[in-house]
């Protein structure tokens, strides 16, 4: 790793702690994300995150993401994360699942392998942290079990 790669390594640590300190799987290569994707049942959940250093998106989507997911009431069985720009494979690998132009940071829905709601960048970016907070309640309460 050259000294650039380990400045960002470094630098992107606590964002990356943000969701794993909530209990998002980190998953870093394409063959963790395949074992996590494989490893939805039909009827569960799992939301995604694909993080990203952005400050002026991905500062509003991973606080928007961790309190969602654990104060909604309503809430996926499994979640997850990737990292753009830092675990490229696995972030690459895991746009194949969501299949929908590459955006980071943005968030993900599944049940079972199926993608029932997706936010991306455009979606996250300049918005108020409570209006994107909605949106996830949202999807929560329609797609996961109660």
């Amino acid at each position: 790793m050259n000294a650039y790669e380990e400045y960002m390594k470094e630098m992107a640590r606590p964002m990356r702690e943000e969701l794993t300190g909530m209990a998002f799987n980190d998953l870093t290569t394409a063959e963790e994300v395949d074992r996590f994707m494989k490893g939805i049942g039909k009827d569960e959940t799992a939301f995604v995150v694909v993080n990203s250093v952005c400050g002026c998106a991905a500062g509003l989507a991973r606080p928007a993401a961790v309190t969602v997911a654990e104060q909604n009431p309503i809430k996926p069985d499994h979640k997850a994360t990737v990292f753009a720009g830092q675990d490229k494979e696995a972030t690459e690998r895991m746009r194949e699942y969501i299949g929908q132009a590459p955006s980071s940071p943005s968030m993900a829905l599944f049940k079972g392998d199926a993608l029932v709601h997706f936010v991306p960048r455009e979606n996250i970016e300049g918005r108020d942290v409570h209006d994107i907070m909605m949106d996830l309640k949202e999807a929560f309460d329609e797609n996961c079990s109660k």
